[in-house]
C-alpha cells in the first residue's frame, strides 16, 4: 500500500509540474518562451518578454503546483499511512513536482530553474520557514536587483533555518536546493564578471 501509493503521487506530482504557464502563454503570442530573453521559462523571463501581467500569473501557477503537490500528499496519505509515512512521501513528492518543472517530458525536457515551484514546495512542508527563506529573497533582491542572486542564497538559507531552529533538512529540499544552484551555475558566472541582468519591470522592446 505504501509503494504503491508513494509510486503513484510521484508520477502524479511529477506531471503536475510538467504544467508551465510561461511557455502556454508565450505560446498564445506566437512566440516560444525557450527562445527569448534568458531562454528560462519561468517568473523573470516572462516578465521580460511577456509583462507584468504574464509573469504574475507565471509565479502563481508555478508556485501553486509546488504547493499542491505536497499538501494533496499531506491531505490524503495521513489518515492511511500515518504522519510521519505522509509527511515523508509528501517530501518526495515535492521533488518530483520541482524536478517535473525543470525537465518536463511533454516540453522535451527543458523547463525552468524550479525557484517558484521550490517556493510552493517550502510553503506546504513549513510555511514560517519558507517566509523565512521569501525574506532573505526579497532583501537580496532589493538591495541588489539580481533575482538570480536572491534565489540562490534563499534557496540554501532554507536548509540553515532548517538546522538553526532545531529541524532536521529534508533529503528531498537538499536536492532540490543542490539542483537550483547547479541550474544557475551561468548566472553564477555572470554575477562574477558583472554583466548579469538585473531586476526590471520593463518589458523587453523587440
Amino acid at each position: 500500500m505504501r509503494i504503491a501509493a508513494a509510486v503513484l503521487f510521484l508520477i502524479a506530482a511529477y506531471f503536475l509540474g510538467n504544467i508551465s504557464p510561461s511557455t502556454i502563454l508565450a505560446r498564445r503570442v506566437g512566440l516560444d518562451i525557450k527562445k527569448e530573453g534568458s531562454g528560462n521559462a519561468g517568473t523573470t523571463n516572462a516578465l521580460r518578454v511577456l509583462g507584468k501581467k504574464a509573469a504574475l500569473i507565471t509565479l502563481t501557477v508555478d508556485v501553486a503546483k509546488g504547493f499542491l503537490a505536497v499538501k494533496l500528499a499531506l491531505w490524503i496519505l495521513t489518515g492511511p499511512l500515518g504522519s510521519e509515512t505522509a509527511f515523508a512521501i509528501a517530501g518526495w513528492c515535492g521533488l518530483a513536482v520541482f524536478a517535473g518543472h525543470i525537465w518536463p517530458l511533454i516540453y522535451g525536457f527543458k523547463g525552468g530553474k524550479g525557484v517558484a515551484t521550490a517556493l510552493g514546495v517550502i510553503l506546504a512542508l513549513d510555511w514560517t520557514r519558507a517566509l523565512a527563506a521569501l525574506l532573505v529573497f526579497i532583501v537580496i533582491v532589493a538591495l541588489t536587483r539580481y533575482v538570480s542572486l536572491g534565489s540562490m542564497l534563499a534557496a540554501v538559507s532554507y536548509p540553515v533555518i532548517d538546522i538553526c531552529t532545531g529541524h532536521r533538512p529534508l533529503i528531498p529540499v537538499i536536492i532540490m536546493v543542490v539542483i537550483m544552484v547547479v541550474k544557475h551555475r551561468a548566472n553564477i558566472k555572470r554575477l562574477l564578471s558583472g554583466t548579469e541582468n538585473k531586476l526590471s519591470f520593463s518589458k523587453t522592446k523587440k
